[in-house]
C-alpha cells in the first residue's frame, strides 16, 4: 500500500504548480485582457465623454468640422441655462417619483410572483408563466394607443399616474426572480418554515425576501434606470410645461429654426448625472451582492 502523504509534501507538490492554478491563488490577466479591456473602456465612455464636451462649447463651434475633442468654457453657463429653461427642478422630482414609485413596487411583485411560480405548486403555473413570457415578445408600441385612450377617459393626461400605472409590474422582472429563486432559495428552508407554523406571507417575509435581497437590488436599479430613461410614453401624455419628466423636459430644449446642440448636450448630460450618481453609490454594494448570492445559491 501507498503511504498517505504527509502535509509537507502536499505542501511540496502544491508549490510546483502554478500560482493561478494554486487553492486560493489569484488570476492575474496578461498585456493583452487590459489592452482589451482598455478598449471596452474607451468605447464605453466615449459617448458621455462626447456629450460633456459638446456641452462644453456653443453651438458654432459644433458645426465646424472637425468637431472638437476637448472641453470649452461654456460647460458651467449651458447646464445653468438648460436648467432654467427646461425646468429641469421640477422634472428631477417628477421623474425620482415615477423612477422610485415604479422601482420599488415592480420589485416587491415580482419577488412574490416569482417565489409562487418557483416554488408554489398550482393547477395551471407552467401555463401562465408561459403568458408572462409571451407578453415580453409583444412591442410596447402596439399598447400605446389602447393604453392612451384609457388614460383620457379616466382623464389622467399631464398627471404622474398616467406614467407610473403603466409601470407598476414587469413581466421581465417576474421571469428574473422566478430564475433566481428557483437556485437560490432550497426548497427545505420553505419546509421548516412551514414546520415552524409560518404563514405564506410570513414565508415570503422573513424566507423569501431576505434571500431574494441581491437580485432584488440588481432588478431594482434596471428598473430604475429604465424608468428613467423613458421617453416615448411620457412624452405622450405629460407636457413640457404641466408635470414633465427629465426626457421630456430636455426634449424641449434647443427650440428654434436651429437647434442649439450644446444646450441639448447639456440637458443630457444634467438627466445622465443622476444615473451615474446612484450607481457611484450603490455599485458596489449591489456587485457585492450579486457575489454574496451566487456563493449562496
Amino acid at each position: 500500500m501507498t503511504p498517505p502523504e504527509t502535509p509537507i509534501v502536499k505542501e511540496q507538490k502544491r508549490s510546483r504548480l502554478p500560482k493561478s492554478a494554486r487553492a486560493g491563488g489569484t488570476l492575474h490577466g496578461g498585456p493583452l485582457a487590459y489592452a482589451i479591456l482598455a478598449v471596452f473602456m474607451i468605447v464605453s465612455l466615449f459617448p458621455l465623454v462626447w456629450t460633456a464636451i459638446a456641452a462644453s462649447r456653443d453651438n458654432q463651434r459644433l458645426a465646424e468640422n472637425p468637431p472638437p475633442f476637448w472641453f470649452g468654457s461654456n460647460l458651467f453657463k449651458n447646464l445653468e441655462l438648460a436648467w432654467n429653461d427646461a425646468n429641469l427642478g421640477e422634472a428631477f422630482l417628477n421623474t425620482t417619483i415615477v423612477a422610485g414609485t415604479s422601482a420599488v413596487t415592480i420589485v416587491v411583485l415580482s419577488t412574490i410572483a416569482g417565489f409562487a411560480f418557483a416554488k408554489l405548486r398550482f393547477k395551471g403555473r407552467n401555463a401562465l408563466m408561459l403568458v408572462v413570457i409571451g407578453t415580453m415578445m409583444i412591442p410596447p408600441q402596439l399598447s400605446i394607443i389602447p393604453l392612451y385612450m384609457m388614460v383620457a377617459k379616466l382623464d389622467w393626461t399631464d398627471q404622474l399616474q398616467a406614467v407610473i400605472f403603466p409601470s407598476l409590474v414587469s413581466a421581465f422582472g417576474v421571469f428574473f426572480m422566478r430564475q433566481y429563486l428557483l437556485q437560490a432559495l432550497p426548497d427545505e428552508v420553505i419546509e421548516a418554515a412551514r414546520v415552524d407554523g409560518a404563514s405564506s406571507w410570513r414565508v415570503v417575509w422573513h424566507v423569501v425576501f431576505p434571500a431574494a435581497r441581491p437580485a432584488m437590488a440588481v432588478l431594482g436599479m434596471l428598473m430604475f434606470v429604465q424608468a428613467w430613461n423613458d421617453f416615448l410614453w411620457p412624452f405622450l401624455v405629460l407636457t413640457q410645461t404641466g408635470n414633465p419628466t427629465v426626457q421630456v423636459a430636455v426634449a424641449g430644449l434647443g427650440r428654434g429654426y436651429t437647434p442649439d446642440q450644446s444646450l441639448i448636450m447639456a440637458g443630457a448630460l444634467l438627466g445622465t448625472l443622476p444615473l451615474l450618481l446612484v450607481f457611484a453609490i450603490f455599485g458596489k454594494q449591489i456587485v457585492g451582492g450579486i457575489m454574496q448570492g451566487a456563493v449562496k445559491g
